[in-house]
């Protein structure tokens, strides 16, 4: 039977680079000790306040359509929550509208901003669901590398560049996954500077913006001229350790709701009341143990930057903001998928290889700050001893016979 070029379009490497996390959970459902740091999902609780109001809301009978758009009330917290964290200061609940998570955010912002043949620039390493979302509309993601000898920051010069007569739009990560670094108020402005000479959109993750702990998130939608082609994603998952609820949002032109109504229509016909209910709790009072959740990923983040302090093998980058860490095993000799598989087949910890983040995250491998910090100090003990194994076999493979050479 026939399937569509889609499906082509949306499998690949991005779609293969979780294999390795599959891996590690059949052998934890068999009962194997394994570490796994391979995904960003929370292992804190939804704070009971927020699961209250979904359980009343439930019984309460909300159980109908809701506003495909997204409920009026909730729009409106989260156009308070996006003025908050500083964007635009006209942001209303007109320009908001309400998805089923930050990634089909990206998705519906994608198909309504970009056609086939069009090009997205993207700063790599990259989310690994970024390929797909752009593939999907026909359009053709430009990867711009961002140097690891810089931090992962984005060059300017690079991503102007890139920039061709088909370019529509840039996508921008900040806080940055896999990486953790946030970009400063300089660079945003060259960023915006770039996309009104080019004339293109910018389209904005910010996925992570409530778990900075060093600097301070902004928004570029705020700088003059960005508001009508500003797109901002994002989400409750992380923040407020709710990856399973499936409740995101995109900020952007009105014109832009519209489209993503019509889109929401002909797909999801809106998000389950209950869970905008919940989401109305969790931003009309911040519970307390928002502030905890953060601190704890700071603690863990300076856990792991301690173990490996004294490491002559691996050196972990230490992240501004989010959920993970970017650990340099260049001095394994192992390329950065055997590494991974090696770590996780003889130490039992899942980590995911940089490159499935793109190549100029090659040698590097990212780790997520999802178990407490003891766990997270014996992974690290795991990945040193992994590395200093490898190294030696490299040597000895390396050393000639009876010191004779060929």
């Amino acid at each position: 039977m026939h399937y569509s070029a889609l499906t082509q379009r949306i499998a690949g490497e991005g779609a293969s680079a979780w294999n390795i996390h599959f891996r590690a959970k059949a052998r934890e459902a068999r009962g194997d000790d394994v570490i796994i740091l391979s995904v960003g999902d929370p292992d804190f609780d939804t704070p009971a306040p927020i699961v209250e109001a979904a359980v009343a809301s439930l019984r309460g009978g909300a159980t109908h359509y809701a506003e495909v758009q997204g409920k009026r009330a909730l729009r409106e917290r989260i156009a308070d929550f996006h003025r908050e964290h500083g964007g635009h200061a006209a942001t209303t609940a007109d320009n908001v509208a309400v998805l089923a998570g930050a990634q089909c955010g990206l998705y519906a912002a994608m198909q309504c901003l970009v056609d086939p043949g069009d090009e997205v620039i993207v700063p790599e390493p990259a989310y690994v669901t970024y390929e797909a979302a752009i593939q999907a509309t026909g359009a053709t993601p430009v990867w711009v590398p961002l140097p690891a000898a810089e931090d992962f920051q984005p060059r300017m010069t690079d991503l102007e560049a890139a920039i061709t007569p088909r370019t529509r739009a840039m996508l921008i990560n900040s806080p940055h996954n896999p990486t953790g670094q946030c970009l400063d108020d300089t660079r945003w402005q060259a960023i915006a500077d770039l996309c009104r000479r080019y004339d293109l959109w910018l389209i904005v993750d910010a996925v992570y913006a409530d778990l900075i702990f060093d600097g301070k998130h902004s928004s570029p939608d705020a700088l003059t001229g960005m508001r009508q082609r500003t797109v901002v994603i994002s989400s409750l998952s992380k923040s407020h350790a709710m990856t399973g609820w499936r409740l995101g949002w995109v900020i952007g032109p009105q014109d832009l709701m519209t489209h993503l109504v019509n889109l929401a229509l002909c797909m999801l016909y809106g998000s389950p009341p209950f869970i905008q209910d919940a989401a109305i709790a969790a931003l009309s009072e911040p519970p307390q143990a928002l502030a905890g959740m953060r601190d704890e990923y700071r603690q863990r983040r300076d856990s792991v930057l301690e173990a490996l302090a004294d490491s002559e093998l691996v050196t972990a980058l230490s992240p501004a903001a989010g959920m993970f860490m970017m650990i340099d095993i260049r001095a394994s000799g192992l390329s950065a998928n055997a590494f991974a598989n090696r770590l996780l087949d003889d130490h039992d910890v899942s980590v995911l290889a940089g490159d499935a983040f793109g190549a100029s995250a090659s040698g590097f491998v990212r780790l997520s700050l999802t178990v407490d910090a003891e766990r997270l100090r014996e992974a690290c003990r795991r990945i040193e001893r992994c590395a200093r194994q490898c190294r030696e076999e490299s040597r000895l493979t390396a050393r000639p016979l009876n010191g004779m050479t060929s």
